[in-house]
């Protein structure tokens, strides 16, 4: 004999459980990260007989508590923009990236009468002959605005510093014949398991009156910003190797000289071991109390195992 069944008689909470089994996710597997991104610092402007503009630090950016699922996941350093010849702008620094988080690369500095760039902190703008260039803005979160390019007339003022992850870059002074900006000071971070500073703006150049005096160029800002040119002597600097620090900018006489590279980027990714044991691979790996450390200098994958 066939047996008949009502439907409507069934009870609502089959429903509800054939719902809930649908809807429920399948437990996270993978591992909580924390991640330091500092992308590429911007370089600094060339010069030709004028002062110019320092690079902008890469952007800096501290993110705690990301779901990495297992699998290979792609980290991107960003490179150092290349400094500008004797008649150029610097470049803009590469970005950085890791799970969908990004750092703008540092802004280049301004060649004469020419603003500095946008970036992750901005660049310092060029010597002017009328009124002052502004510097570069900075990207908010990551870093800070370049300073302006000073003005005094006949090609005697200097340029203006980059911004740094910590503070903006200086202005140039606006009389005749003055130093060049400092770059802004970079920003700290103990991920790695001591304190390290990054992405220190570039210094601006200095510029001379005629009479042979040096008139130094702008110091680079802590976290591997490099100095920027004497008009006499040169002496500047690129920015430092995984800091993401500025370029410093070119100056000086008549022969000319080119801007400063920026430094290449950085990514350190790191989790409790306690917890994760050592199930991720990937960069050059350290430990510090309960941390795994993953540090990466160039463009690798981060990988999590089951």
């Amino acid at each position: 004999m066939s047996a008949v069944f009502d439907v409507s008689a069934f009870d609502s909470r089959v429903t509800r459980a054939i719902t809930t089994a649908t809807l429920e996710e399948a437990p996270f597997t993978g591992i909580i990260v924390d991640a330091l991104i500092i992308a590429g610092g911007g370089g600094g402007a060339g010069a030709n007989d004028s002062a110019s503009g320092g690079g902008g630090g890469g952007g800096f950016r501290y993110i705690e508590g990301i779901a990495v699922s297992n699998g290979t996941w792609s980290v991107v350093v960003g490179a150092g923009g290349a400094g500008g010849d004797q008649y150029s702008n610097g470049n803009q620094g590469g970005n950085s990236s890791f799970k969908g988080y990004s750092s703008i690369g540092g802004g280049y500095g301004g060649y004469l009468n020419n603003a500095g760039g946008n970036g992750g902190s901005g660049g310092g703008g060029g010597q002017s002959n009328t009124s002052p260039t502004l510097g570069g803005s900075g990207t908010v979160g990551q870093g800070n605005a370049g300073g302006y390019g000073g003005t005094g007339g006949s090609n005697t003022s200097s340029g203006g510093g980059g911004g740094g992850a910590g503070g903006v870059g200086e202005n140039a002074q606006v009389n005749f014949s003055q130093a060049g900006g400092d770059g802004g000071n970079g920003a700290s971070s103990d991920i790695s398991g001591s304190s390290v500073t990054y992405a220190g703006g570039g210094g601006g150049s200095g510029y001379g009156d005629g009479t042979g005096d040096p008139f130094t160029g702008g110091a680079g800002g802590s976290g591997g910003g490099g100095g920027g040119d004497d008009y006499v002597y040169q002496g500047g600097s690129n920015g430092g190797t995984n800091t993401g620090g500025g370029g410093g900018a070119g100056g000086g006489d008549a022969s000319g000289w080119n801007g400063y590279n920026g430094g290449s980027g950085i990514v350190i990714i790191r989790y409790n071991s306690t917890t994760y044991g050592t199930r991720g691979s990937g960069g050059t790996v350290t430990t510090s109390g309960n941390y795994r450390i993953h540090t990466f200098t160039s463009t690798d994958n981060f990988i999590v195992s089951a």
